[in-house]
């Protein structure tokens, strides 16, 4: 089993990829951005600092992001011998604290795709609060209008899918990890991966540099 890292700016469709390589491999999914909005919605204490944060569209501090993530991955990594990290590493600070563990990552996929596509996908997507199934009404709408396929439960926008906050995101995004794939590069550990097409095509082009 493989420790992989799965990386691209809001809207390029990592988390997506990451659930079907997961469900298709048998590959423990984390999505550090689903466990910071399960903290969110369950109104915790770290929620609540958490919510602060991406309503205001900036990235959660390095030390609360490092610390979540290295707890959660130690607990998995006692059951399973692999992962698909996905939200994390988003700073250098935040990739040197996994890469200095025994739990560091074996090959890092970025998926690139533009601001304006990301926009266009993110004021689309639509997810649903009961069971946490995500549709994009363009590329992956529901059969029912703005209700869940699985559990028929009414759809819902993030708040922080507001086009203004997506443009905010994405440029963020950028400035902070740049040097983070720069890093991995240096690594030899960096893939890049064409975001744009289908959710199928974009699986292939990562499953070739996976060899899966």
């Amino acid at each position: 089993m493989r420790r992989i890292v799965i990386m691209g700016p809001p809207g390029s469709g990592k988390g997506t990829q990451a659930k079907i390589i997961s469900e298709k491999y048998g590959i423990p999914h984390v999505s550090i951005g689903d466990i910071l909005r399960d903290n969110i919605l369950r109104k915790t204490e770290l929620g609540a600092l958490v919510k602060q944060y991406i309503d205001r569209g900036e990235l959660v501090p390095d030390d609360i992001i490092i610390e979540l993530t290295l707890n959660t991955l130690r607990d998995l990594l006692k059951e399973f011998n692999g992962y698909i990290l996905d939200g994390y590493p988003r700073t250098i600070t935040q990739a040197e604290a996994l890469e200095q563990t025994d739990m560091k990552p074996e090959i890092v996929i970025d998926i690139m795709l533009n601001e304006e596509e990301c926009v266009k996908r993110l004021t689309n997507r639509r997810y649903c609060p009961k069971c946490g199934e995500i549709y994009n009404m363009i590329l992956k709408p529901p059969k029912v209008d703005e209700l869940c396929d699985k559990c028929g439960s009414k759809l819902m926008m993030r708040e922080d899918d507001d086009e203004n906050v997506v443009r905010r995101r994405f440029k963020e995004y950028y400035v902070k990890t740049k040097p983070v794939m720069d890093y991995y590069e240096r690594l030899g550990k960096l893939r890049v991966i064409d975001g744009s097409g289908s959710v199928e095509e974009v699986l292939k082009r990562i499953l070739g540099e996976l060899g899966l």
